[in-house]
């Protein structure tokens, strides 16, 4: 076994909060799955750790998990350049800006199932890098490409590039009845709010979607979730 310094595990223990993950770029990986996928990324791993090698007490000091698990990897944080910013705008993709580190990772997760080219989260959405984010992705974080960008500046390159733009709103169309094309940028608001009302105004009234109750008179949540929404939407859109 090979032991691990207290300086050590204070300093992993530090990429906890987000304040030193933005400093030093660095995130922790947890589960043999997901060191796995970042093992098989261009991401760079930097250091792993193996609860056999550094034994079990010090493992769960590091670790975020209730029960830790028995691989840790500290990885670098990608940051995409204004450059890939740009040239991801016109790509297809969904758009985002979501409160909750599960739902982000979740959204991530389902934005690989569908094969969107690209996610954008709107500045205020939570970290990327957030534990609890990392997981719910499920490995997905991995094999997507994520930019943090100006929604209505989104929304004007996807114009000057022709991508037609859906958002979701409760005073939107039906979805099953819309013709959908192949590639779009979908607006997903987040949770509480749902899209904001300076982002809303940039929009057409056909651009506006609603996933409908059913039946449609039924007295029911006042919302879905939106994870739950992003599934349905990219599933309609993945319809042949």
């Amino acid at each position: 076994m090979n032991p691990i310094s207290a300086n050590k595990i204070k300093e992993l223990r530090k990429l906890q909060q987000k304040k030193y993950r933005t400093e030093s770029g660095l995130f922790i990986v947890e589960g043999q799955k997901m060191v796995e996928e970042a093992q098989k990324s261009n991401f760079k791993i930097v250091e792993t750790y193996r609860i056999e090698e550094i034994g079990a007490n010090a493992m769960s000091r590091i670790s975020s998990l209730s029960t830790p698990s028995p691989i840790l990897a500290v990885v670098e944080q990608k940051n995409h350049s204004k450059e890939e910013i740009e040239l991801a705008a016109p790509a297809s993709g969904r758009a985002l800006g979501v409160r909750d580190p599960g739902n982000l990772g979740t959204i991530i997760r389902i934005a690989d199932w569908f094969g969107a080219d690209a996610l954008f989260c709107s500045e205020d959405c939570v970290e990327l890098y957030n534990p609890k984010t990392i997981q719910a992705t499920m490995g997905a974080i991995f094999r997507r490409r994520i930019v943090y960008t100006s929604i209505p500046d989104l929304i004007s390159k996807a114009r000057t590039a022709q991508l037609p733009i859906f958002g979701t709103f409760l005073n939107g169309e039906n979805l099953y009845r819309q013709q959908l094309p192949k590639s779009a940028l979908v607006l997903l608001g987040n949770e509480s709010t749902g899209i904001p009302a300076q982002v809303e105004i940039l929009l057409g009234a056909h651009e506006k979607v609603l996933i409908p109750p059913y039946p449609a008179d039924a007295q029911t949540s006042e919302s879905l979730n939106v994870a739950t929404a992003a599934a349905i939407i990219c599933a309609e859109f993945r319809r042949l």
